[in-house]
């Protein structure tokens, strides 16, 4: 019997799907850690739910900690895991497994993955491409790297999560506008990067005592800071059904290199990277957990498996079987046009009805649901085919004939 302590702050549907892998684990005793009503996982658990403790932020160190202790009468004995797939948790889980003596990621390694600024002077160090970036807790910090840099830049928070929070900078006067309203310091600094240009993707990574045992090559239409600029643009997720050609061997020769630099040992990471138009690559940043936006999903269709449920297999047991990749796959995001809640969904019939084969899951928004404000948008469709090319006209062709309108 495994002891288990999942952390979960929010009842956020892909957290819960994480969530029930692990509790319908065989021989595993499951217990949970949260910010929201325990009565909505009681519900949702039932008998697989041994404990559950409510704490004011999930995030803190300090209250996971005394969480964890006080659920060993409910799990017969003290956590031997303690997991959660939200990168903000990653560094205070593993704050409190040092403390309690919990197998998994320590510190060091949750620092590598979680802070950007740290994490490409781990990469530069190891010899890996990587954009040119400096943490800045002044104006004049900022100032100088741009002005030894050039334009465009982009402007984050060293601890941030996928796209959000992120911005393009095109000039100095736009700099000097952002610096002056986030007002950075020592203790919560700026990073500033130099914009790559190129094609994106990600690459997911399933590692397993330091053995990297799959890989996901994603591709972005288009780059996720162009969606975050324009709320209107309808993007897509795709994964080619081969990965295993020379267009991608850069990569697969600088990945794994860059998590052993980083340090992971049992887990899932996502990394993001750029292909120059040169045909050089240079990596991003790297998340050690799970991807979002569908991602999983994705993945778990092309290899024609449960992403969900290896990863808790994966994070709890240490084990992993390694799929094949026997399907493309890929995801049209669905943004809504205009403001407010959504009036309609114009020519989604049309297209489902044509692609009807091929389309293995959707989210379509209901008429008076308001909009998300994120960029995953409103709704989405996703596809799988054996053929890549089929998919990626499916993609194209959902896109551009479907609107969600808003009002």
């Amino acid at each position: 019997m495994v002891r288990v302590v999942f952390v979960a702050p929010y009842a956020a549907d892909t957290t819960l799907r994480f969530a029930r892998a692990a509790a319908e684990l065989p021989g595993v005793r499951f217990a949970l850690i949260t910010q929201e009503p325990p009565e909505r996982f009681h519900s949702e658990f039932g008998a697989r739910l041994a404990g559950i403790r409510r704490v004011k932020d999930a995030f803190d160190a300090k209250e996971l900690a005394a969480a964890t202790r006080s659920l060993a009468k409910e799990l017969d004995g003290p956590a031997e895991r303690l997991i959660g797939v939200l990168e903000q948790l990653q560094v205070p889980l593993a704050e409190v497994r040092e403390q309690l003596s919990i197998r998994g990621m320590d510190v060091n390694e949750a620092r590598n993955f979680r802070d950007k600024s740290r994490m490409k002077d781990v990469l530069r160090a190891s010899g890996l491409p990587c954009a040119r970036h400096r943490l800045c807790s002044n104006a004049a910090e900022a100032l100088d790297f741009a002005r030894a840099t050039g334009f465009p830049l982009v402007a984050k928070p060293p601890a941030g999560a996928g796209a959000r929070q992120t911005v393009r900078v095109e000039n100095l006067e736009e700099l000097a506008s952002y610096v002056k309203s986030v007002s950075p310091s020592a203790a919560s600094p700026l990073l500033l990067e130099e914009v790559i240009t190129g094609e994106e993707f990600s690459v997911d990574t399933v590692t397993l005592n330091g053995r990297h045992l799959l890989h996901s090559i994603n591709s972005y239409a288009p780059a996720p800071l162009t969606v975050i600029e324009n709320a209107w643009i309808q993007w897509t997720v795709f994964l080619p059904r081969r990965i295993d050609t020379p267009e991608f061997a850069p990569i697969f020769e600088a990945g794994p290199r860059a998590l052993d630099a980083l340090g992971i040992h049992t887990g899932i990471t996502h990394m993001e990277w750029f292909r120059r138009p040169d045909g050089r690559i240079a990596i991003s940043e790297v998340a050690a957990r799970p991807p979002g936006a569908q991602f999983s999903t994705l993945i778990s269709y092309a290899h024609d498996f449960d992403l969900y449920r290896a990863w808790a297999r994966l994070v709890v047991l240490e084990q992993f079987d390694v799929p094949q990749r026997k399907f493309s796959a890929g995801a049209a995001y669905l943004r809504g046009q205009g403001e407010g809640k959504v009036v309609a969904i114009e020519g989604l019939e049309e297209v489902l009805s044509e692609l009807k084969e091929i389309v293995v899951e959707s989210k379509i928004p209901p008429v008076g649901q308001p909009a998300s404000g994120t960029y995953e948008g409103e709704g989405f469709v996703i596809v799988r085919h054996p053929d890549t090319a089929v998919v990626a006209a499916a993609l194209k062709k959902i896109v551009s004939n479907v609107r969600v309108r808003l009002k």
